[in-house]
């Protein structure tokens, strides 16, 4: 039953990740991959927070299906590290290192924040 629920969650989150990818693309006027890096960062927001409820709440808060299905199934359909780095060499080789550069650093320090953030969160509840 953990399986279907991990692959229903999966695929939960990759549909996330292609509507929000999808809006922000319509809305954004700039050529930069905004909407990866949008999934990239939220995901990791609610990848921290979900650990942080296990790791300062000694996993009370969630059961640990539950954390499995969400953290592993849902957080890993949903973000996407592997586009990531496709658009930071496709932005390398078309416009330049300094915007490919700038994207991937970009993109692992929001990340990286946004985590921490999450664990922050789940510690002051």
């Amino acid at each position: 039953m953990i399986v279907l629920l991990l692959a229903l969650a999966g695929g939960a989150g990759a549909t996330a990740r292609f509507v929000v990818d999808a809006v922000i693309a319509r809305h954004s006027r700039f050529r930069f991959p905004l909407g990866t890096m949008a999934v990239n960062v939220s995901g990791s927001l609610l990848l921290g927070f979900l650990t942080g409820l296990a790791l300062y709440h000694h996993g009370a808060t969630l059961a640990p299906d539950l954390k499995a299905v969400l953290g592993t199934g849902f957080c890993g359909g949903y973000t996407t590290f592997s586009t990531s780095s496709v658009e930071t060499f496709r932005l390398w080789t078309a416009e330049g290192p300094a915007r490919g550069a700038g994207y991937g650093v970009a993109t692992l320090l929001g990340s990286v924040g946004a985590a921490a953030l999450g664990l922050w969160s789940a510690y002051l509840l």
